[in-house]
């Protein structure tokens, strides 16, 4: 009786066990569902599917006129699924992975070593190349068609190697515009430029496949594929015009070749609307392969740094410098933004601005320049030795007067001068959509309200002891062209789907009113007699208006011994501005002021972007006669015909051969002669033409290079400082001294001062 007690306990405690650990399975199970349910039910779908990225193609790039400065093309990337070498049968297994490793090695021109351990991984996935064109990938697809189909021993080498769809960023005009541009990295992101500032808006959205996949991650039939697409990212126009931006880039790359300098950087912008027109910053790079230090002189730079010896105390920021990432940023940077200097005499402009405004001066008010003025326990001298003697307010600007900038400075006091600062934009960023926006450091490249003294009154009025962005330069010089409105610059004018239609656009903005419209067209006139009689004449463009000021200013970070600054800021028409122009040349070697070095590069940009925008000319009766005529239609009339039609022009011809009738003419009718130029025709209808060598004009005056110009059988049409001048000198022409020639060629020579042209 005791035993079967026993059981029947045992038995009870037994069924509460079991119920026990059944609740507490119960539990388990539930808590899996409901905590761990989604993890687990993604790891069964992670073994039943297969996930590929389809990479959205990058919105275009165009340039206002729609030209494509980047777009994305069709690429492939080619994979092995290194897991899946397991399934070829043993006695194979090594063979297909040194075929794999030598048949890819030769068509993706890698290292077969390389591609041979990729094989003998166990993952699902490994990326041996992206990027590849269509010829290469076709040769792929060939390897694996040819090992299939062959007669002895085929092998299936689809199931390990991979072709998927990719995108790649071209850029077609390589370096133009480099640095506003930008480039994008590996992943496809921009990593610099507009590439980078609009990156949302360009990149688009990746698309997805899901494909069913058995035991063997083997792909199922195509009813088990879900695709969806990839959205294209939206498009960038530009307000840059390729066209003016190469003008700017083709006249800078040479000055920087010519000065020896270390950088070169430049604007042309839109007064009216803030829009960049063309922004140029040399050294630069080629958009296509941005990881190469283009520029030879950075190449040399860092080649020293790199195998100069270690020292033991070298921290972080002295072995930075040492690297290629330092100089492939230095490359990479838009200066025309980021970069800060002493605006020097161009800041005149901003003080002559204020002071009209304020009615601190009129157009008529004296001063008299003794070369020097005591201000503020300081002496500030003229760069004019003894002084300019009297001027009135013109001449401030004109002949680049420090202590006529002083007084004036001085007549608005510390508070008001510095409202004009603040007003014209100086103690903020630009606002301009691209990355490296400057943000103006107060009390560091600047001097705060609370601290500004008279002394540092004195430095500003003249454009010293602070710094400011080109970009901040020209903007505040674009508001005295435009009649006082302070723009904000912009480099996108509106963005578009993949068929161009709009999707946003850009209006321009106001960001205030800074003068009116009576004390911009004071300055503005001013600033037209600096290019036409004062220290800026080297910017002189026949025909145009140009109206703007030089500065000239030592290097701040580089102490007494630092190099200097030249630059020129200005606009033209000046009767009608349409375009502002600013050039800044960082440490010229040789000639360092901005009058000779930055106003003829300005002149030169000038003259090509506005004729190339069609702005109309405008000459004076001397420059008509002294630059232009237009070479007439001799071709088939008589010899005697075509002497008196070129007499009557007072152009010269010379006639080749012993035919009485023109059979040919060089340069072409229509074609513009200077005054007193030459046309060459041929009278044989097996005529040569003839052809000579281009002499040297360099050093030349004006009325020289005419002569040797003649004397050579060649035209020369004149450019730069005003023609008036017997003190002018040919520096520069289009056509280099020893080229050969045809007869009656045009060439156009540059022409400088080096009179009474300092800052």
């Amino acid at each position: 009786m005791k035993a079967s007690v026993n059981y029947k306990k045992r038995a009870i405690w037994a069924f509460r066990m079991v119920a026990l650990l059944a609740a507490g399975l119960l539990v388990w199970v539930g808590f899996v569902q409901v905590a761990k349910g989604d993890q687990y039910a993604a790891a069964v779908e992670d073994q039943m599917y297969a996930d590929n990225e389809i990479k959205a193609s990058r919105g275009t790039i165009y340039d206002t006129n729609m030209n494509v400065l980047a777009q994305s093309a069709s690429v492939w990337s080619v994979y092995l699924t290194p897991y899946r070498f397991s399934e070829y049968d043993e006695s194979i297994r090594d063979e297909v992975r040194e075929i794999v490793a030598s048949g890819l090695a030769a068509i993706l021109k890698m290292d077969e070593e390389k591609i041979l351990g990729y094989t003998q991984k166990t993952t699902s996935y490994q990326l041996v190349k992206g990027e590849i064109e269509k010829d290469t990938r076709d040769l792929i697809e060939n390897f694996i068609k040819e090992n299939a189909e062959r007669e002895e021993n085929p092998i299936n080498l689809s199931k390990v190697i991979g072709i998927d769809p990719d995108v790649k960023r071209y850029y077609p005009y390589s370096s133009l515009a480099s640095t506003v541009i930008g480039f994008t990295g590996t992943d496809g992101d921009g990593l610099s430029g507009l590439e980078y500032y609009y990156n949302d808006t360009l990149k688009g959205v990746a698309g997805r496949t899901i494909t069913a996949v058995d035991s063997n991650r083997s792909v199922l039939p195509n009813q088990y594929e879900t695709i969806y697409e990839a959205q294209q990212g939206e498009g960038l126009v530009l307000t840059l015009d390729i066209y003016i931006q190469y003008i700017l880039e083709d006249i800078l790359s040479q000055a920087l070749e010519d000065t020896g300098a270390q950088n070169i950087y430049g604007v042309v912008m839109d007064v009216d609307t803030g829009a960049v027109l063309g922004m140029v910053s040399l050294p630069d790079y080629d958009l296509n392969d941005p990881f190469t230090i283009k520029s030879e002189r950075l190449n040399t730079a860092y080649q020293e740094a790199a195998s100069a010896p270690e020292e033991e105390s070298e921290d972080e920021n002295t072995s930075y410098l040492r690297s290629k990432t330092y100089y492939q940023n230095v490359q990479w940077s838009n200066r025309a933004i980021t970069s800060t200097y002493e605006p020097g005499s161009v800041f005149k402009i901003i003080t002559a601005s204020a002071a009209i405004e304020e009615g601190k001066a009129t157009v008529d008010t004296p001063y008299y320049c003794s070369g020097a003025i005591d201000y503020a326990s300081r002496t500030i001298h003229c760069w004019k030795a003894g002084g300019h003697g009297s001027e009135v307010f013109p001449d401030l600007l004109k002949n680049s007067c420090n202590p006529f900038a002083v007084t004036l400075a001085n007549e608005l006091g510390t508070d008001l001068y510095y409202d004009y600062f603040e007003a014209f934009g100086f103690t903020e960023k630009t606002g301009i959509d691209t990355s490296g926006d400057f943000t103006p450091n107060e009390g560091v490249l600047f001097m705060s309200r609370d601290n500004f003294s008279k002394s540092d009154l004195a430095s500003y009025s003249f454009g010293q002891s602070f710094q400011v962005s080109p970009l901040q330069m020209i903007t505040a010089v674009s508001a005295v062209a435009n009649g006082g409105k302070l723009m904000t610059p912009y480099l996108v004018s509106k963005t578009v789907d993949a068929d161009g239609n709009t999707i946003s656009e850009t209006k321009p903005t106001v960001r205030r009113q800074v003068l009116s419209e009576s004390t911009s067209k004071i300055i503005a006139d001013a600033m037209e007699q600096v290019v036409a009689t004062g220290t800026g004449k080297n910017a002189y463009v026949a025909g145009y208006h140009v109206a703007g000021k030089t500065g000239t200013s030592e290097k701040l970070t580089q102490g007494d011994d630092g190099g200097y600054i030249a630059s020129f800021c200005g606009f033209a028409p000046a009767n009608d501005p349409e375009i502002a122009v600013i050039i800044i040349v960082d440490e010229p070697q040789g000639e360092h002021g901005g009058s000779a070095v930055a106003a003829p590069l300005a002149g030169d940009v000038f003259e090509q972007v506005l004729t190339y925008l069609g702005v109309e000319h405008s000459y004076t009766d001397e420059e008509m006669a002294l630059l232009v005529e237009t070479a007439p239609l001799l071709t088939g009339k008589s010899v005697e015909a075509a002497r008196s039609e070129v007499s009557a022009k007072d152009l010269n011809i010379k006639v080749i051969g012993s035919g009485d009738t023109v059979i040919a003419q060089y340069p072409d009718a229509g074609r513009e002669l200077p005054s007193d130029g030459m046309v060459v025709v041929y009278t044989q209808s097996d005529h040569t033409q003839e052809t000579v060598t281009v002499p040297d004009f360099t050093g030349y005056t004006v009325s020289e290079a005419n002569r040797l110009a003649m004397n050579s059988g060649l035209n020369i049409k004149i450019s730069g400082s005003s023609l008036r001048s017997g003190t002018v000198y040919a520096y520069k022409q289009s056509i280099a001294a020893g080229e050969e020639v045809s007869m009656g060629e045009i060439i156009t020579v540059s022409f400088k001062t080096t009179v009474d042209v300092s800052d």
